[in-house]
């Protein structure tokens, strides 16, 4: 069987790394996908390859810019060949209350966030139809099922992460494609741990499992549902969250 090639977004975050890790591990050639402000790419390729992986193909764009994304899409084919597996995990927060938030920041989260998903499958879905076979893995979060205080830009935006995945899922069953969407709580990220001991003693209380997640837990599922095994599952959103809220 040809290799398979995965196109994660927001890859050189901790949740990207982690997804990354999980398909190189498959046997998957990864295309890391990051934005061209993130200024420790050589030092995350240096970490990489001391843990054992050293073939990531890796693009540089704004998820936020159609234009860019099909530069990316049009490098990655061009280094790894055609994406059969693309993961939509590139985010951001600009947090404040409804009352002082302002347009741009309202503006700076939909368009990374959720407009982002638009400009990326645009790129792919249709190759991955004639083809066959593919693979669309939405990372929505916890917040965008039940919405949290502070967060109206980003709740909205991932909660249309969901919808997006249910409508896309209904027009590519029938092609071979799956689309799925997984809404994470918690993750213990290199950011989240470095949040004040007492904040994140606060946060882990609320969580039923009284832990935080793994980010190889985000990568194992992601890979599940990159895999054949997951071909009947499409639609579907997939809460990994602790228990900290159950539908």
């Amino acid at each position: 069987m040809t290799q398979r090639v995965a196109f994660v977004t927001g890859a050189m975050g901790g949740l990207g790394t982690a997804i990354c890790q999980g398909f190189a591990k498959d046997g998957y050639k990864v295309v890391a996908a990051y934005h061209p402000e993130f200024d420790n790419k050589d030092e995350w390729l240096k970490e990489m390859a001391a843990e054992g992986f050293k073939d990531f193909v890796c693009v540089a764009g704004d998820v936020s810019s159609i234009e860019d994304c099909q530069k990316m899409v049009a490098e990655a084919e061009a280094n790894a060949g055609p994406v059969d597996i693309l993961v939509n995990n590139a985010g951001i927060t600009r947090d404040k209350m409804f009352a002082k938030m302002e347009k741009d920041q309202w503006d700076a989260v939909i368009s990374t966030n959720l407009t982002s998903l638009f400009n990326m499958t645009k790129q792919v879905s249709a190759k991955m139809a004639e083809r066959g076979w593919g693979r669309i893995i939405n990372i929505s979060s916890v917040n965008g099922v039940k919405g949290q205080a502070g967060q109206s830009n980003y709740s909205a935006a991932k909660a249309g992460v969901i919808g997006f995945t249910k409508a896309l899922a209904q027009e590519l069953a029938t092609k071979g494609v799956t689309v799925n969407a997984i809404a994470p709580g918690y993750v213990a990220t290199k950011m989240v741990m470095a949040i004040r001991e007492d904040i994140l003693k606060s946060i882990v209380d609320t969580i039923p499992m009284k832990r935080l997640a793994k980010p190889e837990e985000m990568g194992g599922l992601c890979s599940y549902l990159a895999s054949d095994l997951a071909g009947y599952m499409t639609g579907a959103t997939l809460n990994i969250n602790g228990g900290l809220y159950l539908q």
